[in-house]
Order: C-alpha cells, then sequence, then structure tokens
C-alpha cells in the first residue's frame, strides 16, 4: 500500500490530540476511520509509531522523526495548494470577529485595482487562527499572537477598544467611557478569538466577573439583553451594528495590535500584495 496524505494527517492529528478520538473529531471522521489509517502507515513503513495503552496514546521514538517528516510533507502539500489557488485567481482571507470593520472596503477596492483578475475572498472562522490551521484560507486577520510555530504573523496596524453595552444601559448615554467603568460589572468574553483578558484592568478597577462565549452572535446577545458588557476592537463596532447594543470608545484602553498571519514559507506573491494594501489602509485617515 502507497502512503496517502490522509495517512499523514491521521498521524499528526493522533500526535495533537493525544486520542484517537480527538483526533476524529478534530478531521471530520470516525474514530475507526483514524485508527485504519495510521495502522495502514505503520504497516507500510514496517515501523510502530504509536505507544497505545488504555489511557495515552504517545509517540515511539521512531514515530516523533516519523512526524516531524510527515508535517513537513503537509506543509509542502499546502503550499503546493496554495499555488494553484494563486492560479485559479483567488486570495481568501480568514478572519474571526471583524476583518478590517471600515477599512474593509477601501482594501477591496485597491485590491482590485491592483490585482483586478483575483478575487479577493473574505471568509469568517470561529477559530484562534481564523482558517488558517485547516487550510480553508490563505491567510488570516488576527488580533492576537498565534503562538504556532507553523504561522508567522506581520502587524499592519492598531486599532481603538470599543465598549459595547446594552441600549438601556446608562452608560450608553455618555459619549466615550474609561477602564473603570467596567469595575463591579460582568464582561463577556471569548477567551479562543477575542482580545479582552482580565490584565487589561488594574487591580482597582477589575469586572466582577468574566463570563465565556463562543462567538460575536453569543457576545452581541448577552450585552443586547443587559446581562453583560462588552470591549471589542473598533471594527467589531462597524461591522456588527445591532439593535439594543451601544459602542462606546474606551479613551484609556490599549490599542489593538491588528496581525496578518500565514504559513511560513509562502511563496505567493498575492500575500505581500495584500499585506502591503493593508498597512496603506492602516496608515490613512480611518473612513467616517
Amino acid at each position: 500500500m502507497n502512503l496517502e496524505l490522509r495517512h499523514l494527517r491521521a498521524l499528526v492529528a493522533v500526535d495533537e490530540a493525544r486520542t484517537f478520538t480527538d483526533a476524529a473529531i478534530s478531521l471530520g471522521t470516525s474514530q475507526a476511520g483514524v485508527s485504519r489509517a495510521v495502522a495502514a502507515l505503520e504497516s507500510t513503513l514496517g515501523v510502530r509509531v504509536f505507544q497505545r495503552t488504555t489511557r495515552s496514546v504517545t509517540p515511539t521514538a521512531a514515530g516523533q522523526r516519523i512526524i516531524e517528516h510527515a508535517r513537513r510533507v503537509l506543509n509542502e502539500a499546502k503550499l503546493l495548494e496554495e499555488a494553484a489557488r494563486d492560479h485559479a485567481g483567488e486570495l481568501r482571507v480568514g478572519y474571526a470577529w471583524s476583518a478590517l470593520g471600515s477599512r474593509t472596503i477601501a482594501l477591496q477596492r485597491r485590491w482590485e485595482e491592483v490585482n483586478p483578475g483575483v478575487q479577493l475572498i473574505w471568509v469568517q472562522s470561529n477559530s484562534a487562527a481564523a482558517g488558517l490551521a485547516d487550510g480553508s484560507v490563505d491567510l488570516a486577520v488576527v488580533r492576537r499572537r498565534l503562538h504556532d510555530p507553523r504561522f508567522t504573523e506581520s502587524p499592519i496596524g492598531t486599532e481603538r477598544r470599543y465598549a459595547a453595552v446594552a441600549a438601556t444601559d446608562p452608560l450608553a448615554r455618555r459619549r466615550f467611557l474609561r477602564m473603570a467603568d467596567f469595575a463591579g460589572r460582568t464582561v463577556a468574553v471569548d477567551s479562543r478569538t477575542g482580545t479582552t483578558v482580565e490584565d487589561l484592568w488594574g487591580p482597582e478597577a477589575k469586572p466582577s466577573s468574566l463570563r465565556p462565549i463562543q462567538g460575536v452572535d453569543d457576545w452581541l446577545t448577552l450585552i443586547s439583553t443587559g446581562k453583560a458588557m462588552g470591549m471589542s476592537s473598533e471594527a467589531t463596532a462597524t461591522q456588527y451594528p445591532r439593535p439594543g447594543v451601544a459602542y462606546r470608545q474606551v479613551r484609556d484602553a490599549p490599542p489593538i495590535p491588528v496581525f496578518l498571519a500565514s504559513w511560513k514559507d509562502d511563496p505567493s506573491v498575492l500575500l505581500a500584495d495584500f499585506a502591503r494594501l493593508a498597512r496603506d489602509v492602516f496608515a490613512s485617515p480611518p473612513p467616517l
């Protein structure tokens, strides 16, 4: 039997998840399918890759070396896919919560002037790498470091932080807010993709609690019903107007850095074009 990419994907997924069940979930397949793929790989190579017990799955010494080679092969396959996508005439850009807010249209127009034959497609993905890890996008707009050795992040600008409160909240009557206005309040946060963490506040002005949510819709629903406050980037305030939610700039909050994340050693010239245009729109005054 010849090795196939699906065998390598199953191998790497098991190594990352350390269980066949979780690996199957991450790949969107069955546990039996993952087990068969790993068994087929071990049979083809004639080497046991994983040491299995009732409680854990760990790579053998030989398996660890094989897994590293598998990662490199999968990365190269990813680059081949991206090169083919460049030729197909599209660039897919992922984002978790919001793209570039009011700057998105300006960038879209500049892109069409520079690359009229390449379609720019925006893809929302509620994952830490905004769709980059699973290959659904070519690059991603992220507002927090990924700390993943497979990716590189390039800064393109910063954004102001905005509070989100229920329209009936007395704070909504103010023109702007300060960090101290969150003291004693419940703040909705997405720990996987959001930019709001408890360390933003000093000890004298901390919220009373942080309420975990998943995704922007959950966040907006809690805020509009008065069950929590929120804080996010100016792009979120622009991209997600919602009846019952008021956005107010937080004047003394630190700015949010914005990065473009991509696979390391990606040869695509389209990514360089996009990064240059993105920096240009951040350097220009934001649209009204």
